[in-house]
């Protein structure tokens, strides 16, 4: 048995991993993954002859590009499942729009034992692809469009959705089937850009329309005396649900992770037993579920391999899952879901063991800077703020992370931090102070929101009256991990956005020629040390 992925940042040598990976996925469980890709493709090919607006199809191409997002599904039962449901569905739909004739081999493959599977997810990996070039542009749209169901699915939830962002990800991932040329391929992947937009702004108005605008919001982080339970991960309708059934039971809520933002909703601060946020980035939970006593549910991606110490305190829902760990069946239509298990639970368990104290604010959604777009325009002119520097995207494992903590705190008192995504946990808890009241790290939310910061240069561009972003005395220093980074970098580019810095690492996707383009095209960029790169993009 033979894997390979570099789809991540952290994958083995900034080459790809090939036995097991390094976020913790086994080889059989990498390969079916590819293999629930290889059946999407060829549903996909089917529905863009002839079914590509069919509400089946686009819910389970979602699904299935979500569900091999980066620690979201580790259970090998569970991936043989869902690709057993697609090749009903994909026979479904043949008979169902009358398609016959030649298909490509994803839109006719079978097997029936899970050996058969194996067997099957051994030929069409990543290295299926032999040219270099190829593989990288098919598989940079693929990892594009893996957050773009990200986003569309947060939205379904919410009972939002966007015909055409589902039409474009059926296109584009039959598009990886056919041979095409390299401009062919590359105005694909840029119009997975524009699918990002789409997406980002559909969920933002699921978001917004559901919860309310985000606010400037004092997060608690530290901890009460009660039992409680922990939320993870990216979903609001499981955290409204559990924030409901949890009421009157003398259990208390915290958020972890990319779920912090949900402290910044009106909607959510009404409930007294909603504390604050417990703990820091996804890749520490291996220490801070340990010493938080209480159950916690997983609800979306960046599940790290439970430890033996506290697996047994693990929920997963959603597209989330893990051998062994307990599943939390998803709502029937009009329904909900069902935590009473995790709130029993909670209330035999001690109450969370405390890491650390105070607050840290955040909040700055689109509608809250716009308004405060006078203070910050009126700063930008007289001189007081003299650059913004997106530093959105993830955090990771990595040593070299350290880099942003350092690069936060080496920029000069008059520059401000735009941020979203776990990215901020390198620096949004040190003191860097404020320029005329205006905090000098303005958090958006999770990397679902980096739409507002999308929204926050182009009203910036208008009020100063601009007619290219790129005149804006804003610079871009992404940290990335996983596909939904990927896909805010295309949706940047195809919002005309130039001159991007992406690490630690470039992709390792990307091959040689690929990274040119980008190079000459949208000068995408490396990083190198903290006082270089400051003195290159802040001068």
């Amino acid at each position: 048995m033979s894997m390979f992925c570099y789809q991540c940042q952290e994958t083995l040598g900034n080459k790809g991993c090939t036995v097991n990976g390094i976020c913790g996925k086994k080889g059989a469980t990498a390969i079916l993954q590819d293999l629930l890709i290889y059946t999407a493709k060829g549903i996909s090919v089917i529905a863009d002859k002839a079914a590509r607006n069919d509400k089946d199809v686009s819910h389970f191409v979602t699904k299935a590009l979500f569900t091999t997002v980066t620690n979201v599904n580790f259970d090998d039962d569970n991936l043989i499942g869902i690709i057993k449901q697609g090749l009903a569905l994909r026979q479904e739909i043949k008979a169902r729009y009358n398609v016959t004739g030649d298909l490509h081999d994803s839109a006719i493959w079978t097997a029936d034992t899970k050996e058969d599977f194996l067997k099957k997810a051994e030929s069409v990996g990543v290295l299926s692809t032999e040219n270099e070039d190829v593989r990288s542009l098919r598989e940079l749209l693929t990892y594009g469009l893996k957050g773009v169901a990200a986003y569309a699915d947060h939205a379904y939830v919410l009972g939002f959705e966007d015909q055409a962002v589902f039409d474009f990800m059926i296109e584009g991932l039959a598009s990886t089937t056919k041979d095409l040329s390299v401009d062919e391929m590359i105005a694909l992947v840029m119009r997975t850009g524009e699918a990002a937009v789409g997406a980002m702004a559909i969920l933002d108005k699921a978001n917004t329309e559901t919860y309310g605008n985000p606010e400037i919001t004092e997060v608690n982080i530290g901890v009460r005396n009660n039992p409680a339970i922990l939320i993870s991960g990216h979903d609001l309708k499981d955290m409204e649900e559990l924030l409901k059934q949890t009421q009157g039971t003398g259990v208390d809520v915290y958020t972890h992770g990319e779920m912090l933002p949900a402290n910044y909703y009106p909607a959510f601060k009404n409930y007294e037993n909603f504390v604050g946020n417990y703990g820091n980035a996804w890749w520490l939970q291996d220490k801070e579920f340990v010493s938080f006593n209480g159950p916690i549910v997983m609800t979306t991606n960046c599940l790290v391999p439970p430890k033996q110490s506290y697996v047994d305190r693990v929920f997963t829902t959603g597209n989330v899952a893990f051998p062994g760990v307990k599943d939390i069946a998803d709502r029937a239509e009009n329904g909900v879901k069902d935590f009473s298990e995790v709130i029993a639970m909670a209330r035999t368990l001690p109450a969370p063991t405390e890491i650390e104290t105070g607050s840290i604010v955040g909040g700055f959604a689109h509608e809250q800077v716009f308004a405060l777009a006078d203070k910050v325009v009126d700063a930008v002119k007289s001189g007081a703020i003299k650059k913004f520097i997106v530093m959105a995207g993830c955090d990771g494992r990595h040593k070299g992370r350290d880099y942003y903590r350092d690069f936060a705190e080496a920029l000069p008192s008059d520059t401000v931090i735009l941020t979203a995504g776990c990215a901020k946990y390198r620096y949004n808890k040190l003191n860097l102070g404020d320029i005329g009241g205006i905090p000098r790290v303005l958090d958006a939310g999770q990397c679902n929101d980096s739409y507002s910061l999308a929204l926050i240069a182009l009203k910036l561009k208008e009020v100063f009256g601009l007619e290219d972003i790129n005149d804006l005395p804003i610079v871009y220093n992404i940290a990335w991990y996983e596909q939904k980074a990927v896909t805010v970098l295309l949706a940047l580019l195809h919002l005309g956005v130039k001159n991007i810095h992406l690490g630690p690492t470039l992709p390792a996707f990307l091959s040689p020629t690929v990274v040119n383009v980008l190079v000459e095209n949208f000068g995408i960029g490396g990083i190198t040390n903290v006082e270089d790169d400051i003195k290159s993009m802040i001068g």
